[in-house]
């Protein structure tokens, strides 16, 4: 019964910690995957980058689920698995972020539900199916430099080139983005744990998601040649891990963000 009581205790804890951590943070993960993939002075996302749209549909769930906005069905005899397992809300109040509220709107006015993967999948238009179209979000990343105007961390200029003008998005402030890049770095260096559950849900986010958003590398190139290795190690270690055991392992607290890494690495 004691041991019972510890392990509500440290998940209350661990939940607590994580609204503490958003709260302070005037960042949402999918702008920091975002900042993380811009070039600072031409003000865009590689077009070569492939992976990063499907990551940013992937924060955006995240986000939610660290907000308290949305939760995983519960775990019962027919719905162990994240593939079973449909995303509910639990919270559709505005939050007063334009592309996290128009997520929220979809999975709550979604009929049937639908589970992690197949989220992922609409919101980022990846789908044949007409009826589903509704739910892509467009302009992820014109919108959320937008954002980052807003909060005075990117400016924004218009360039012309021969054919056609397009607005770029160059880095204003460069403190947030070291902030971020040192987030990772002592995340992975000294500040690492050999236990996954003593990490912050949202820095463990940031750290894979970046990974998946092919933006990690991006985080690395100040540090030493050796916390290099070891950062690389150690990222490989979490993109590898049995997902469905750490979400088992810490009570379902956090199942929407290990079905996200495991729709990123694994597919369901």
């Amino acid at each position: 019964m004691e041991l019972s009581e510890n392990l509500v205790k440290r998940r209350n804890q661990s939940i607590e910690e994580d609204f503490d951590d958003l709260d302070s943070n005037c960042l949402t993960l999918t702008e920091e995957i975002l900042l993380l993939g811009l070039k600072e002075r031409e003000g865009f996302v590689s077009f070569w980058n492939d992976s990063i749209s499907l990551a940013l549909r992937g924060c955006m769930l995240v986000d939610l689920e660290l907000m308290g906005k949305i939760v995983m069905e519960p775990v019962s005899f027919k719905k162990k698995t994240f593939k079973a397992r449909k995303v509910i809300v639990k919270d559709d109040g505005v939050i007063g972020n334009v592309i996290l509220d128009e997520a929220l709107k979809h999975i709550k006015n979604a009929d049937p539900p639908e589970n992690v993967e197949k989220w992922i999948t609409y919101l980022n238009g990846d789908t044949w199916n007409p009826i589903k179209l509704k739910y892509f979000i467009r302009n992820v990343r014109e919108r959320l430099s937008k954002l980052l105007v807003e909060k005075g961390v990117l400016t924004m200029l218009k360039k012309n080139y021969l054919f056609f003008d397009m607005m770029l998005y160059p880095l204003l402030d460069e403190k947030v983005k070291a902030s971020i890049v040192k987030k990772i770095q002592v995340s992975l260096t000294s500040g690492w744990s050999s236990d996954i559950s003593g990490f912050k849900k949202s820095d463990l986010a940031l750290c894979v998601l970046a990974s998946a958003g092919d933006v990690f590398e991006n985080a690395l190139h100040s540090l030493s040649e050796s916390d290099y290795d070891t950062a690389q190690a150690r990222i490989e270690l979490l993109t590898s891990m049995n997902f469905e055991k750490e979400d088992k392992r810490g009570l379902h607290t956090n199942s929407i963000m290990w079905a996200v890494f495991e729709t990123m690495f694994n597919k369901l």
